[in-house]
């Protein structure tokens, strides 16, 4: 197995993992039916509203 051989240090390590870009907030719009924070090509939470068609409460059949 794998030893290490000399220990690094926190600047080297944190100076190593800091040049990864950090994630984009999640891209959000305002519901068109009831002007609601959603996220796109999603079903509302709020009112069920996809496209101009309701799907809240269907059960898909």
């Amino acid at each position: 197995m794998a030893t290490v051989k000399r220990k690094h240090s926190r600047a080297r390590g944190r100076t190593r993992r800091a040049g990864h870009p950090k994630l984009a907030a999640a891209a959000t719009r305002a519901c068109p039916k009831c002007g609601e924070t959603m996220m796109p090509h999603r079903i509302c939470p709020s009112c069920g509203n996809y496209r101009g068609k309701d799907f809240k409460g269907d059960d898909g059949k």
